[in-house]
């Protein structure tokens, strides 16, 4: 089974029943793949989709997270500062490190930059090979 670090970006499109990526998340549900997550992971999720959603959705949506058993938590207790163009997206490079996670989903253009380092090797798939990868 795959374990995963999904950016918020990506999250976001999954949770939506409307979403063509819904099949992502229900995937998820069904124990397709693993998440892997941190504290920091979480905060951000919970401060995001409360802020794009509402407050109620983000409660819901961590507490989902948090209780499924495809749910791996992980503490980083190094951080690599592998991305120096956002550093705020380190915090799912470090989870996904720590976690051994075979990618991250992101469609976000400064991961781009961890193509180019060979160790630690961070793997990083758009949210649609993730999807042909699960389905």
């Amino acid at each position: 089974m795959r374990a995963v670090v999904i950016d918020t970006n990506c999250l976001l499109q999954m949770i939506s029943r409307q979403s063509p990526y819904f099949a992502a998340w229900k995937a998820f549900d069904e124990g397709k793949y693993l998440l892997c997550v941190s504290n920091e992971i979480i905060n951000e999720y919970q401060e995001i989709i409360g802020r794009i959603a509402n407050p109620f959705v983000a409660e819901n949506v961590i507490e989902f997270i948090l209780s499924s058993p495809f749910c791996l938590r992980f503490d980083p207790q190094y951080r690599f500062e592998l991305i120096s163009s956002d550093p705020d997206d380190n915090k799912f490079v470090d989870c996904a490190i720590i976690a051994n996670a075979d990618y991250i989903v992101s469609e976000d253009s400064h991961f781009k930059v961890l193509e180019a380092i060979p160790f630690p090797k961070v793997n990083v798939i758009t949210l649609d090979h993730f999807m042909q990868d699960i389905l």
